[in-house]
């Protein structure tokens, strides 16, 4: 991978060397990675990009061509410039793993270095993991609602440029698609590669089934386009006629069947489905493409359409429904004198405000059902006990109070370890172990976050040390206005 360290907002470049400048360059702070709101419309967000930022943050380097461009902008002085071609991070960084089902408001990441150090590399980190989450938010809803159906990204021609689509594809794996057409991401991430054909090659050939034989003939992949001149009349009378001809030459593969791009999808594969299995072509599956979305998955569910496969393409790559997440990342303390002080933001949106000091995000749930009841947001010495009974209170509602009996629960910490001292600490699990983990974490939401729209949005509880930290600056704020 390139040097990265232009991959940042320029008011970042010209902070850090104000505080180079005067020699406050390396304070150790505490910054937080989160989020105000759920995209789509939904219940939750699933954290992806981790890997991504990994390797973003390894290659954070100013090499030769980088600082001869900064030079040239006359602006930055040469003992700043110098500083930056030796620069190296060296912070800790803990963080929510690839898959994890997130909520507004909790702390997604927490960034400990010095100040220049996590000033440099927010804007980068952000963009990482604001773009990566989208995506994977997108590919579990529609995985939410396909069932154990086939899906596929077929949106790289579609994608906001080749990064874009390469990480996206990766994305849409860790949300819970099983394959891609980029072929670029296959190779780069080890996703698995598909695709069928375009209506270019049946217009290649003198009619349809000449070119449904000619593909056959050259490739195992038997998912023939059967929508290029009419669907019911040609194109599945026409692939029934080669897998006919495939089974008697024993060349059938397992798996075979034909792909709908246009007309009333869900009409048109049901008496598909009918003429397959009358001709005895009971396992042929069916294809749907054409800017399909979680809500064209559902609705050609419920009109009883017959596919179990979907290749979706523009409204996954695209995230459309939500043209960003709106992910922040602010400063939670600071050093002085050896001694973290805690910071918040304040503004007069209350949802804008900040929580202060270094924090973990505890998960609780159901020791009975596995089924999440809350996150509560804590200052980072604490701890929860599943031994002990704990009481959940919503700050902003204090009369919403919910006892939680010892031994009723479980708790996990959700923030790990990922770099400490500049160093990776962290074993990147593989895609594999991504999906299986982000599966097990869908399961533990109850129905009312995963639907689709107007779902229940979780509260997060602070517990009543952070609560009474934020609460005392909110006091010391107020008093110093006045």
């Amino acid at each position: 991978m390139m040097n990265t360290g232009l991959v940042t907002d320029f008011y970042q470049l010209t902070m850090a060397q104000g505080l180079w400048r005067i020699g406050a360059h390396d304070v150790p702070c505490v910054f937080d990675r989160t989020y105000r709101n759920n995209p789509f419309g939904g219940g939750y967000t699933v954290v992806a990009g981790l890997e991504h930022l990994v390797d973003f943050i390894q290659n954070f380097r100013y090499g030769e061509s980088e600082i001869a461009y900064l030079r040239s902008l006359h602006t930055f002085d040469e003992g700043f410039l110098q500083w930056l071609a030796d620069f190296r991070f060296t912070g800790d960084i803990y963080a929510m793993t690839e898959g994890t089902i997130a909520f507004p408001g909790e702390v997604l990441l927490r960034m400990e270095a010095p100040k220049a150090q996590a000033l440099l590399i927010e804007t980068g980190l952000t963009m990482i993991m604001n773009h990566e989450s989208l995506i994977a938010t997108k590919a579990r809803r529609v995985r939410s609602v396909a069932g154990d159906d086939f899906l596929m990204e077929f949106g790289l021609r579609r994608a906001q440029g080749e990064s874009a689509g390469h990480y996206g594809a990766r994305a849409s794996i860790v949300g819970g698609f099983n394959a891609t057409s980029n072929v670029e991401a296959a190779r780069r991430f080890g996703l698995l590669a598909v695709g069928t054909m375009a209506h270019s090659w049946i217009m290649s050939f003198p009619d349809e089934l000449t070119a449904f034989r000619e593909y056959a003939r050259q490739y195992d992949n038997a998912t023939l386009l059967a929508d290029t001149y009419n669907t019911l009349e040609s194109g599945v009378p026409n692939a029934i006629t080669v897998f006919k001809e495939l089974q008697e030459a024993n060349r059938l593969p397992e798996k075979y069947g034909i792909r709908l791009d246009s007309g009333d999808i869900a009409y048109l594969s049901r008496k598909a489905r009918e003429m397959l299995d009358a001709a005895g072509f009971t396992t042929a599956g069916i294809t749907a493409s054409n800017d399909i979305d979680e809500h064209t998955v559902l609705s050609l569910k419920q009109q009883g359409a017959a596919i179990n496969s979907w290749g979706i393409g523009t409204k996954i790559i695209t995230a459309d429904g939500t043209s960003a997440l709106g992910g922040i990342y602010k400063l939670a303390g600071q050093e002085e004198n050896g001694v973290l002080i805690p910071k918040m933001k304040f503004s007069d949106q209350p949802e804008k405000m900040t929580d202060p000091g270094r924090k973990e995000v505890f998960r609780i749930s159901h020791r009975d059902s596995g089924k999440l009841i809350t996150d509560v947001l804590t200052l980072a010495d604490e701890d929860i006990s599943p031994a002990e009974d704990y009481e959940l209170i919503t700050y902003e509602y204090p009369w919403r109070r919910k006892k939680l009996a010892a031994n009723s629960f479980d708790v996990r910490r959700m923030l790990e370890p990922i770099m400490q001292g500049g160093e990776l600490v962290y074993e990147l699990p593989s895609l594999d172990a991504i999906k299986t983990y982000a599966d097990a974490q869908f399961k533990q939401l109850w129905p009312e976050y995963t639907r689709l729209d107007s779902p229940e949005i979780l509260e997060i509880n602070r517990s009543p040390k952070l609560q009474q930290l934020k609460e005392k600056l909110i006091h010391e704020q107020v008093d110093s206005l006045h």
